[in-house]
């Protein structure tokens, strides 16, 4: 049995449900995976893991501190293990005023950067959309986020409920962790 671990880190819940979504399809795949919210619980050990999955939320174009912590204090050991990373970003969702550059600077600074950064090879790297949920956000984020509704509604972002609006492609998410699974298992 392949034992994983998804360690993630959110400002709005985003990343959270990205990530229990997939460790739902890593468990549908056969693996034993053990979810953890690093800002409300700190991993000790990662001895015990074959895959090792960190996601994070981007706001402000960075990633948030809880992951980047697990990142720095497990640096060493990351090395020897399988790794996955990704992130939970507007920028990845599609816009029409986005410029196809802008989107791979995006992705190369939050995640190719990011596994530089700390020395690894990760053996996946995902790019999701995130979710705006107007009815949650500090009110500095609101007044910035107001002058982009039009483009983010443009973009095909659906109303999931009243204030909220979901960019991530669900079925590109599934296919990742699927992939991730396969990864995961092979030698």
């Amino acid at each position: 049995m392949v034992n994983a671990l998804i360690v993630y880190g959110t400002r709005l819940g985003a990343t959270a449900s990205t990530s229990e979504e997939i460790a739902r399809i890593l468990r549908e795949e056969g693996l034993e995976v053990r979810l953890v919210d690093a800002k409300k619980e700190k991993v000790k050990d990662i001895a015990g893991y074959d895959l090792i999955v960190v996601g994070s939320g981007i706001a402000m174009g960075k990633w948030t501190s809880e992951p980047e912590d697990f990142l720095k204090r497990f640096r060493g050991e990351l090395a020897g293990k399988k790794v996955a990373l990704f992130v939970s970003c507007g920028n990845a969702a599609p816009s029409p005023t986005a410029k196809p550059e802008e989107v791979a600077e995006a992705r190369k600074k939050y995640l190719d950067d990011k596994a530089a950064q700390y020395d690894l090879h990760p053996v996946a790297l995902g790019f999701f959309g995130g979710a705006y949920d107007y009815n949650n956000m500090p009110w500095w984020a609101s007044m910035f986020m107001n002058a982009a509704k039009k483009d983010l509604i443009a973009s095909g972002a659906k109303e999931t409920k009243p204030g909220l609006y979901d960019t991530r492609d669900w079925d590109a998410i599934r296919a990742w962790a699927r992939d991730l699974a396969a990864k995961a298992r092979s030698g």
